[in-house]
């Protein structure tokens, strides 16, 4: 059973390694990735295999002395004093060894798109590359390697079908007795007949004398002479009678593909101020970097801009945004007007733009309404989001997060605000804001 068993877990690592992606968002060790390498843990499956055993003492059934004692193991010696994991045994100083898969950010992405059910599908701006697609475009010239022949086929056929009739049948009319050539022209019209007047009459004029007045009336006609219609005159003359034209033919081209080069700026915020405590910091880590690793797996260029705010607003590097702890009060609007300095560098015509902002939800008075509300209006970008990490509860004076979803509303197509009161809410918190730039995109 036990190779039977290991087989079965191999199958299912797939699926596990899908649920240790969750897991590790919520509860992992963030430390042990870097930019560009995702680290995610997962419990990894050694299939079983022979091994011969290399030691050349003792034989089949032999204990020491070549006397086997009872309930000894075939082939193995009597154990020793430290073997188990009794008391005799000096404890291990060496820490075990964990396994993790290693993914770079665009596979994390992808499997962050099918855990949470993500359709994000980034705009690029620049024209980088033009390559060629699929054969779907059609010219008038071309090798003849590329000719349509299908095309041509059904067009000559639907002209055929268009164009032919039952030239006997006709014929046959043109003898009944005392008819004249006007009256089998109007008969052919009623059924949709495509016969001109001038085939009609020659077609009259051939009549041999001796064959006018064969049939009484056309009802005479049309009782013993059985008609063909063109269906039935294409499978007995067979596809060569199919007339093709030189307006027919089409060459296959290959349809030019734009590749564009999907650049975007994220631009991080966090609250640095005294309430900003061990626990929100965590919690904003928590929520921010599978965020940076997901758009920098959607696309091809990403760069990252972090801002540290109290009542100022400065630029960090990455460590330092996650590490750093300040004091003082809030002032959540210095930071966007800094955001705002910083992408002039990023212009929209070239750039999809994400903003991002964590906090507490504390800030000054009437500054979420009378500065931040209006500077989110007026940076153009494909998203903006507010994480508010409480984990102890909602303060009194915690209005920040309320204050944007009761101006911007819960459908805002390019606002998001997610509320991360534990490390179970951040998986929740991701999809809220990833799947509003989904919509978006739709």
């Amino acid at each position: 059973m036990g190779l039977r068993d290991d087989l079965e877990r191999f199958r299912e690592v797939g699926e596990e390694r899908r649920e240790d992606l969750a897991d590790f968002i919520q509860y992992g060790d963030l430390g042990q990735s870097r930019p560009g390498e995702i680290n995610i843990p997962v419990k990894i499956v050694s299939l079983p295999e022979f091994e011969y055993d290399q030691r050349d003492q003792g034989g089949v059934g032999q204990g020491e002395d070549g006397t086997p004692d009872a309930g000894q193991p075939v082939g193995q010696p009597q154990p020793q004093p430290g073997d188990d994991d009794g008391e005799d045994g000096e404890p291990g100083e060496e820490g075990g060894e964990h396994e993790y898969y290693e993914m770079d950010p665009e596979e994390f992405a992808q499997e962050l798109d099918e855990e949470l059910g993500l359709d994000l599908d980034p705009k690029g701006k620049k024209v980088v590359e033009e390559k060629e697609g699929p054969f779907t475009d059609l010219t008038r010239s071309g090798p003849n390697s590329t000719l349509d022949f299908e095309r041509m086929f059904k067009e000559g056929l639907k002209r055929k079908l268009a164009m032919d009739f039952d030239e006997e049948f006709l014929r046959e009319l043109c003898k009944v007795e005392g008819i004249e050539p006007r009256e089998v022209f109007e008969w052919a019209r009623g059924e949709s007949l495509p016969v001109s007047m001038a085939w009609i009459q020659e077609a009259y004029d051939d009549v041999p004398d001796e064959e006018r007045g064969k049939w009484d009336s056309i009802e005479d006609v049309e009782e013993n002479v059985e008609r063909e219609s063109v269906q039935q005159k294409i499978r007995r003359e067979g596809v060569k009678h199919v007339p093709f034209r030189r307006e027919d033919e089409r060459y296959r081209h290959p349809e030019i593909i734009e590749e564009k080069e999907k650049n975007v700026v994220v631009v991080n915020i966090r609250d640095v101020s005294g309430s900003m405590r061990e626990k929100k910091r965590e919690l904003v880590e928590r929520t921010f970097t599978p965020l940076d690793w997901y758009l920098q797996g959607k696309y091809d260029n990403a760069e990252f801009v972090y801002i540290a705010h109290d009542a100022d607003a400065w630029q960090v590097d990455r460590d330092e945004f996650f590490g750093i702890r300040s004091g003082g009060g809030t002032k959540i609007s210095s930071a966007y007007e800094l955001a705002q300095e910083l992408l002039e560098e990023y212009p929209w015509t070239d750039w999809n733009r994400y903003v991002f902002a964590a906090g507490d939800s504390e800030n000054s008075s009437n500054d979420t309404e009378e500065r931040v509300i209006p500077m989110m209006e007026q940076i153009p970008a494909n998203l903006h989001a507010y994480v508010e990490t409480q984990p102890s509860g909602n303060a009194i004076n915690a209005t920040h997060a309320e204050e944007l979803e009761r101006h911007f509303g819960t459908d805002a197509e390019d606002v998001a605000v997610a509320y991360v009161n534990d490390e179970s809410d951040v998986t929740d918190a991701i999809y809220d804001i990833l799947s509003t730039e989904g919509e978006r995109d739709e």
